[in-house]
This record gives C-alpha cells, structure tokens and sequence, in this order.
C-alpha cells in the first residue's frame, strides 16, 4: 500500500525521519498493519538517502512501467494486446466529419485531445530511445512492447498525412475539453480536426511530425522494411512540406496555444528533421541543409539546457555532435563542431560546471527549470545526457572540456543517473514519482480516465459537469492505477502535493515518459554499453578515431559581445544602489541578429528594455534585431555587484 500525503513535506538535504505520528495524519485511510510496513519501508528509504547512499532502484522494472503508461493514453479501437485493462475504446469517429480516419493516437496528459506537436515528439523520442538502447530493452524483454508503443503513433500520422502537404495536427481542442471531467470512451466534447495546408503552414509541428517518422522508420528498418520505406516517404514529404510552406502552427491552429505554444518557433524543429532524416537515408542533402542553415535558424546560436516537445536547439545539437564523432561530418567537420561545443554546454550548464547559465538544482538535487511539470525536463535531459555520454566513451573521448572543470563520460552518465534515482525515489521525500513504483507514489495523478470508475467495471454514463461534481473533488486514491506515469513533480524546494487539482504537480503526460525509456534501459544494462543491434533495429552505431586535442577544444568566437557599466548610483535606507547599462553588440561583419534571448541570473532589481519569455529575456519590439555593427542597450538597478548577463540563443541571418 503507497503512502499518501496531502501536505507539502519541508524537505532539506540534511532531513530527518518522520515521526510515526506524523506520518499517521498524512495517510489517514491507510489499514494500520499496512501502514506500518510503509512506514518502516518509507522510514529505511529515508534514512538511505539521508546518509548519502541514496536507494537501490529496479531500473527493469522501471523500464517496463514507463512503456505500459503509454498504454493507458491510447486513443481509437485498443488490440488484443492491450495491458492496461481498465481503459475501452475511444475516440472512434475522430476524423469522420472531414472525411478522414483519425482514430488511434495518443491523448496527451490528464486529458482527451490529440495534440500533434507533443505526440509526435513523444514518437521520436521513444524511438530515439530503442535507436540508442534497443540491445538493453531487448535484454530486459521490453523491446517488443517499445515498439509497440511507436507503431501506435507512427500509424496514426500515416492516417493523418493524407496528402504531401496536408497535416492534421490536433483533434479536439483544450477550451472544450477542460471544461468536462469525463473519460475518453463517453467523452462528449467537440472532436473537431484540425489541419495544416500551404494556407495554413505549421513547420514546426511538420517538422516534428517528420522526425518522429523518419526516427521510427530506422527502428523498423529490419523487422518491418516496407513500413519502414512508407515512414520514410511520409517523412520525405512532412519536411518538405514544412520547410516550403513555413509558419508556426499554433498560428493556423489557434486553438492549441494556450495549451502547446510554439514559443522556440519552427526552426529547431527543421533542423531536427533534417538531422533525423540524415541519420535515416544518409543522404547529404539534409546533411547539407543541417549545416547551411546553422547560423540563420540558431542551431549555432543557441545554449541552452532546456529539451523539451517545444525547444529542439540541444537534441539537435547532440545529433550533429554523434554525427561528427562518428567520422559522418564530411566537408561540414568544422560547422558540427560548432555544433557539438553547444552540446558541450549543455552538459556543463546541467552539471553545474558552465560557471553561467548552470541549471538550478533543489536542495536535494533535482534540476529544477519551472514550475509547470519540470519533471519533463529531467527527464529529455537525462536521457541527452546518457546518450551524449555514451557517444564520447563510443568515440574515446575523454571529457567534454566545461569552464569550471572537465567533465568525463562516466561522470556524465553519473548525473544523468542521479536525477533518474532522484525521480524513482532516492530524494528527500523518499517519493517516487512514477505513479505505481516504490513504496510512496503520488495516488491522485491529474486525469480524466484514471479519477473516474473504469468504463469496463461501471459503464454507466458520467456526464460532462457530473465528472467534476463526483469523481475531480474525490479525496482519496485515483480508482485506476496510472500505472508506470511520471508526474510533474516536486517544486524548487523539493515539496509535493498529491492533489487532483494540482495539475502542476501531478499531471503526467506522454512526453515525460518517452526519453525516459531509454535512460532507463541504460540503466538496467548496469555497467555494461552493449552497441550491437538487435533484430528489427539498425541504429547506425559506428565508432570514430579519437579527434585532434585542437579540433576538438577549437572554439568559434560568438559575434554577439555584452558590455556593462555602472551609470549612476545612490544611497536609499543604507543600502548603495547602482544603475547598470548593458551594451549587446553585434560584431558580425554583414548578418544580422534575429530573435536574441538573453539569460541574467542574480539579478535583484528592476529592467527596463527586455521582456521576460521562457527560455530567457528578449528585446522590446514586435521584431527585434540588431544589425552587423549595431548596438542595443537595456538598464537594471539593483543593491548588488552587476548582474550575470550571458546568451542563450539567437539567428544570424
């Protein structure tokens, strides 16, 4: 029996073990003899963490339950394979009224829309998983149901690619389904579809869309070749689609952008095609088009530690580095490592060894981005984390080379697995979260299917508000286990609470899970890196010789260069305040920077000239740029020494 708690536990790295007593009032519900045995199970995990050794983790089995919640979000007629038995049919006339199947897919989260953007990065990156693990999930006996679980979606946006350049995108939308509280298979809300054509382009969920098929049809390029070549000729076409009609989708889709906004915009998500298509046909037009479209689509231009279904900028820039220490770059070796120094930063900024722009932890640990289900961070991060690392041991390398100090393979794999046991339950509340592993889970994960009575046990009709006057203010446990879901998670101080209506904290959608596989299976392999391939699978492993130490420490200077100066201060209430200008200057002979993000850190006053966005500060303006030779400048004003100020992205056009 899980151990529930309603209650934020204050939680620090020098943490103590709960009081009987106190554990009693959190979990009122719990049989006495039941609870007593989670409580000494809990009790013992705390004190493995609290001494520093952490918890010994079933990555296995881990491994198994993060694919069986994939299950859990199907959409459309459900096969006789189906694990997860209290979910039914649903969604059966998707499409019907624009003359289309759209059955099938996944819904994304705690609720029952198809969003394209999030379904199609959750394809790619399982599939990114069995391409880069496939060999461990074999060995664990998960590779059949992995590949299950892409097939599921690839053969939806087969359904939903009818024609070269048409891409339905989404079917039914958040406002309507939001406001009902009902399982998918009685759901009464708008099935509207929604599509993308040359009059209305969406590149970046076409871009995405064509990664996850070219990514999946290499999965299947053994054990499925036909429908392999049917990914790739869908892939072949959603690129081009995207790259000749362009535009974000969120602006021909409208309805998705209070739900998926497309806040990096499409660039990314081209350039993750394109590299995805290489990896696919080894052919050097998208190769090609990955290094000439470097500068001018920010594949160089941004550092960044945030990967997630909307910022594409670090999976990309870890493919190119794969593709350069696999000896693939060709005539492009210098452009790829451009690339593969932002990758560098990636890995230094999330180990805490960038000197700027380092990933925030909590107190126990846990890289911490936002709010909203930074869980989802953790997790794609971990995963780059792995897979970088075990490219460079692949290729003998002996370290990525970060400000504060080197940062080794090993320890690369090291941190990526820290975060895994963190989330697995090797953290201060001695909480995992991934509903149903470990002794304390969250019980009142945010979703519609998983809250209300199984339709297979009481199908009687639960109306759009009768859901949430019945089953969403329920207190007490989900009557269905979400079982292997990864919730959003604990926030900067490492609390939680296992709330229904703390959708921040227990929603859980696809996209956790999918990088998540792949971390995992590594992890189950222990020590061992099995490269071979398994039957069915072809991951284009190949190993390079060691680069030059100066090819491989070589930097390329950023045009972009930030000065500050102090321009007035003053004495208010004993504290000396200062106004600082800062001067962005673009030192590119002949381009010009476009959409530039900005990243300050221990900034404690006022700015004025930038606006805040999520992957950073902007300039003011319905379209900022700065000119080869142009300044711009901003102030803020504060009682401290000068603000870190640093770049975190921009196109150089």
């Amino acid at each position: 029996m899980p151990l529930r708690s309603r209650a934020p536990i204050q939680s620090t790295r020098q943490c103590g073990i709960p009081s009987f007593a106190s554990l009693m009032a959190l979990n009122q519900p719990a049989i006495a003899m039941g609870l007593l045995v989670v409580l000494v199970l809990a009790a013992m995990a705390q004190v493995a963490y609290c001494a520093g050794g952490g918890t010994t983790q079933n990555y296995r089995e881990a491994l198994a339950k993060s694919i069986l919640f994939l299950e859990a979000q199907r959409s459309g007629v459900l096969p006789a394979s189906q694990r997860v038995g209290w979910r039914s049919n649903s969604g059966l006339q998707d499409g019907k009224a624009n003359g289309v199947d759209l059955t099938g897919g996944y819904y994304d989260a705690g609720d029952n829309v198809k969003f394209g953007l999030p379904m199609a990065f959750t394809v790619t990156m399982m599939s990114w998983s069995v391409l880069e693990y496939g060999g461990q999930m074999q060995a664990a006996g998960e590779l059949g149901n992995a590949l299950e679980a892409i097939k599921w979606g690839t053969d939806y946006f087969v359904k939903a690619h009818p024609e070269p350049s048409v891409l339905y995108g989404e079917v039914g939308d958040g406002d309507t389904d939001h406001f009902c509280w009902q399982r998918p298979e009685e759901m009464t809300t708008s099935r509207q579809a929604y599509r993308l054509d040359p009059q209305r382009p969406g590149s970046d969920l076409a871009g995405e869309t064509a990664a996850a098929m070219a990514a999946a049809s290499l999965v299947f390029r053994r054990s499925n070749p036909g429908y392999a070549n049917l990914l790739l000729q869908h892939s072949k076409q959603m690129f081009d689609f995207a790259d000749k009609f362009r535009g974000r989708y969120d602006a021909s889709i409208p309805v998705a952008r209070k739900y998926y906004q497309s806040v990096s915009g499409y660039s990314d998500e081209l350039l993750w095609a394109a590299a995805w298509l290489f990896q696919a046909t080894d052919d050097r037009r998208y190769l090609d088009y990955l290094a000439n479209n470097a500068d001018a689509m920010g594949g160089t231009g941004w550092s960044t530690a945030m990967f997630s279904w909307d910022i594409k900028y670090a999976g990309v820039q870890v493919l190119a580095a794969k593709i350069l220490l696999q000896g693939r770059a060709g005539a492009h070796a210098a452009v790829l490592q451009r690339y593969r120094q932002k990758a560098d930063f990636f890995v230094c900024a999330s180990l805490g060894k960038q000197g700027y722009g380092n990933v925030k932890r909590t107190p126990g640990g846990l890289l911490y981005h936002m709010q909203w289900n930074n869980l989802q961070y953790v997790t794609s991060g971990s995963f780059l984390l792995a897979a970088y690392s075990d490219s460079l041991a692949a290729a003998r390398q002996a370290a990525v080379w970060c400000p504060a100090g080197p940062a080794s393979p090993a320890q690369i794999m090291a941190f990526a697995k820290s975060q895994v046991d963190y989330i697995l339950g090797s953290n201060p509340r001695a909480t995992s979260y991934m509903v149903g592993y470990g002794f304390i889970y969250p019980l009142e994960a945010h979703h519609r299917g998983a809250s209300i009575v199984s339709f297979q046990s009481n199908p009687s009709f639960v109306a759009c508000k009768a859901g949430y006057a019945i089953w969403y203010p329920r207190k007490g446990s989900n009557p269905n286990l979400l079982d292997g879901a990864i919730v959003g998670g604990p926030d900067e101080n490492d609390n939680f609470v296992d709330d229904r209506n703390n959708y921040q904290q227990t929603e859980a959608p696809t996209y956790n899970n999918a990088p998540f596989m792949g971390v995992l299976a590594r992890l189950a392999a222990g020590g061992r890196l099995d490269r071979s391939i398994p039957d069915g699978l072809d991951n284009q492993t190949s190993v390079a010789p060691s680069l030059s130490a100066a090819g491989d420490q070589g930097v390329h200077a950023s045009p972009i260069v930030i000065e500050q100066n102090a321009t007035a201060s003053w004495t208010e209430k004993g504290r000396t305040y200062r106004r600082y200008a800062v001067t962005v200057t673009n030192r590119s002979l002949n381009k010009t920077v476009h959409e530039l993000f900005l990243g300050i850190d221990k900034l404690y006053g006022p700015v004025t000239g930038l606006d805040k966005k999520r992957y950073g500060h902007v300039l003011q303006g319905t379209a900022p740029s700065v000119p080869a030779g142009g300044s711009v400048t901003f102030e803020y004003a504060h009682a401290a020494p000068p603000a870190n100020v640093w770049v975190t992205g921009y196109k150089l056009v």
